[in-house]
């Protein structure tokens, strides 16, 4: 391959988004900002169009899914074969030599500059098109026949029947989606969760709102357990804390994640410091400034660096919340209730 699909996040920004999707090219732009963000390197869209095209893939793929006709698009049972054939296809075909050699001299220059070996990575998806949920994440991902592994995997996942369903539901090509794969630095988690500039249920944009918990952020983002909530103004910084009961967690292991009880001096105390949570905010706020909407950015608390260096981000993008509703929205319709009792 000539053409250039490998790159350092430091290498990108949020202009980038065709070429490494969204989470890669927002880890990019964090970096620019000075951010504390876990080193890594992105995997572009055009390496799994290389893979898709050099293996063959695609042109399979494509035609498997032409032969289903109008019966993929009516039918959720079909759309669940059509998931399965193809997920089965690429399982079946390894990387290309060339394109697996530059995956792992990347992954490998990672670990020299940690002087760790197999050290482990997240390897997370990265669409285009925005998909939450959609596509995998893999964590605690130790060396490189792993990491080639797990590529491949993510790249699986475009081809889950939820994103096929969505495809067709937005009219786009169905047999491909533009993908990219971030693969970063894990960091030791004391603590993860995520953090909204705005409240989403009433579009209060004075206030921020954190929720988490200990361990990795994944127990937060599945609902699994209540998390520990934290509103805070933006002006004044007063926080008002919700500490919740946190019976589990995801911790580490030495094959990946797993869920396990959290120890019992821990279950009520709060997650986070409340320096911890000002910080937080305050760099949240500058984002949100610097791409002009409420950002929803995904945190963790690194337990072996000091504060504030133990604040790392690992994702950001705009939030999804319900806009407030418009004072002249409420005139208008208290104005018809009126003319409605008057008849």
């Amino acid at each position: 391959m000539e053409k250039k699909w490998i790159y350092a996040l430091e290498e990108l920004g949020k202009e980038h988004l065709d070429l490494v999707g969204r989470k890669c090219a927002n880890l990019g732009e964090m970096t620019k900002l000075g951010m504390r963000v876990p080193p890594g390197f992105a995997i572009s869209v055009d390496g799994f169009e290389e893979y898709m095209r050099a293996t063959g893939l695609g042109a399979r793929i494509a035609s498997y899914f032409d032969s289903k006709g109008q019966d993929l698009r009516k039918s959720v049972r079909s759309q669940m074969d059509a998931s399965r054939a193809a997920k089965e296809m690429m399982a079946e075909t390894h990387l290309p030599d060339e394109m697996a050699d530059a995956i792992v001299r990347n992954y490998e220059a990672l670990c020299s500059r940690f002087c760790t070996k197999d050290m482990p990575v997240a390897v997370r998806s990265s669409g285009a098109v925005s998909m939450p949920g959609q596509m995998e994440t893999y964590l605690y991902v130790r060396g490189a026949s792993e990491v080639l592994s797990r590529v491949r995997e993510v790249w699986e996942s475009t081809f889950n029947t939820r994103a096929i369903a969505f495809r067709l539901e937005k009219r786009m090509p169905v047999d491909k989606a533009p993908i990219g794969v971030a693969v970063i630095r894990m960091v030791n988690a004391r603590s993860a969760g995520v953090i909204l500039t705005v409240l989403p249920t009433t579009g209060d944009t004075d206030h921020a709102v954190i929720e988490g918990n200990w361990g990795l952020g994944e127990s937060v983002v599945s609902g699994d357990i209540t998390p520990d909530n934290f509103i805070v103004n933006k002006s004044s910084l007063a926080i008002e804390p919700h500490v919740s009961t946190k019976t589990r967690w995801v911790v580490s292991t030495e094959r990946g994640t797993t869920k396990a009880d959290v120890p019992q001096h821990l279950r009520n105390a709060p997650c986070l410091e409340d320096r911890e949570i000002l910080e937080l905010v305050r760099i949240s706020v500058n984002v949100e400034k610097h791409f002009g909407v409420p950002q929803d950015m995904e945190w963790v608390i690194d337990r072996d660096l000091p504060f504030p260096e133990n604040v790392i981000w690992v994702q950001a993008r705009a939030a999804k919340y319900t806009p407030p509703r418009k004072e002249a929205d409420n005139d208008y319709i208290l104005d018809q209730m009126t003319r409605l009792f008057r008849q």
